[in-house]
């Protein structure tokens, strides 16, 4: 009789975007004819670029003539695209990335949890709290994280590194050496950034102590301050500890069209000297049948002039809804961070209410949907997660709501 990998059946409840889709599908239906304000999941509304858009046409006519057809990508992406990441996303900021170093795939989130696969399963890692979930449940999934505490809502094996207000949202070297170390700036949930001087303590610390730093990079575009690195390779050494995760979904719009890529510089290798490139390169080649062509070329018009001028309007569209946010909450009396690098706004609840109870105040009473804090760890707990993703419009009048309340 077959057997479940029961690491699944550790894992608390469904995943926290269901949980609230489910929260609100079941209003709608009891509420019909109330109109919901979503600024929850951190999914774009403006369309696609026109230069894009102008791309992904040309593309699929390609696709209808022979002589121009395209069937399986390249294991690592086509070069035309890799080439054009390596010059605008590392050349151009001063880091030194070759195209075999690049791996493009159908998003961050995939590859976010499939990381984990290339590493033994007795390895310690050490998460942010409050975390983007995919970094603990997929270790979870792998059998890596020990047993789930549902009173302190703590993994037994995963090292947590408290982001509270009064470290500015950010972690603290771990007094217990991880093998991996999970870092995501600007920071999701919390819209938190650090320095060069402070990522560079961590490339430092990973470099001493043989560990590997997961850092995900897939808001980058939304910063605006001087001084807060695009990429970790900004810093010295990173390139012998860090691999980078990067999305087209946030500074370009591909949550529906979907291409990302993952950085793992050959320098990177193990104790025993196994290359970390390699062996994603195996993984990669043999799990994954590559990003569309016609999504690719979508992709390489994100770097054309014509694309980071189109781009660059949109997320300045989005950071002034951060701006509407967090400017209206402050107005409303509550205390909030966030919204300066990256499209999240971060606020504390009421005064005797958990992240869970003002979600159903919100959705109750002012028919806004945002995301409970307590959902990415017990340190988000008292906190709440809104996103400049939406309208306008919409943000306007979600603000109006709140401010009723």
């Amino acid at each position: 009789m077959f057997k479940v990998n029961d690491n699944y059946l550790k894992l608390p409840g469904s995943y926290l975007f269901s949980t609230i889709g489910k929260k609100v599908r079941e209003y709608k239906a009891a509420n019909p004819e109330k109109e919901i304000i979503s600024l929850g999941i951190g999914d774009v509304t403006q369309p696609l670029a026109p230069a894009i858009i102008d791309s992904l046409h040309k593309a699929v006519d390609e696709m209808a003539v022979k002589e121009t057809f395209h069937g399986y990508a390249p294991d690592l992406g086509y070069e035309f695209l890799r080439s054009a990441i390596a010059k605008n996303d590392y050349a151009d900021r001063g880091a030194d990335i070759a195209i075999d170093e690049i791996f493009v795939s159908d998003g961050a989130k995939c590859d976010s949890g499939n990381i984990q696969e290339i590493f033994a399963i007795d390895n310690k890692i050490a998460v942010c709290d409050p975390v983007y979930p995919v970094y603990v449940d997929t270790n979870a999934m792998a059998g890596r994280t020990g047993d789930y505490n549902k009173e302190t809502e703590l993994w037994s094996n995963v090292i947590y590194m408290p982001c509270k207000e009064e470290n500015d949202f950010a972690p603290e070297l771990p007094d217990e050496t991880p093998d991996i170390i999970y870092l995501c700036f600007p920071n999701n949930p919390t819209g938190a950034t650090i320095k060069k001087d402070q990522l560079q303590k961590w490339v430092d610390y990973a470099n001493k102590v043989g560990a590997v730093i997961i850092y995900d990079a897939a808001y980058e575009a939304y910063i605006s301050e001087e001084d807060v690195p695009h990429t970790i390779y900004e810093c010295d050494g990173a390139k012998t500890c860090a691999i980078e995760l990067k999305s087209f979904s946030k500074n370009a719009g591909f949550t529906g069209t979907r291409l990302g890529y993952t950085v793992i510089p050959k320098e990177l290798k193990a104790s025993d000297g196994t290359s970390l490139n390699a062996l994603w390169a195996r993984r990669h080649g043999t799990k994954y049948n590559g990003a569309p062509y016609i999504i690719q070329r979508a992709g390489e018009a994100v770097y054309s002039d014509a694309g980071k001028k189109q781009t660059a309007e949109q997320i300045a569209y989005y950071m002034n809804n951060a701006k509407v946010i967090k400017e209206g909450l402050k107005e409303a009396g509550f205390s909030v961070s966030g919204g300066v690098n990256a499209p999240y706004i971060w606020l504390k609840t009421p005064e005797g209410m958990t992240s869970w109870e003002f979600f159903d105040h919100l959705l109750t009473n002012a028919n806004v949907v945002g995301t409970p804090g307590s959902g990415f760890g017990p340190s988000g707990e008292g906190y709440f997660r809104l996103t400049a993703f939406g309208t306008y419009e919409n943000t306007l009048e979600a603000l109006k709501r709140i401010k009723a309340l």
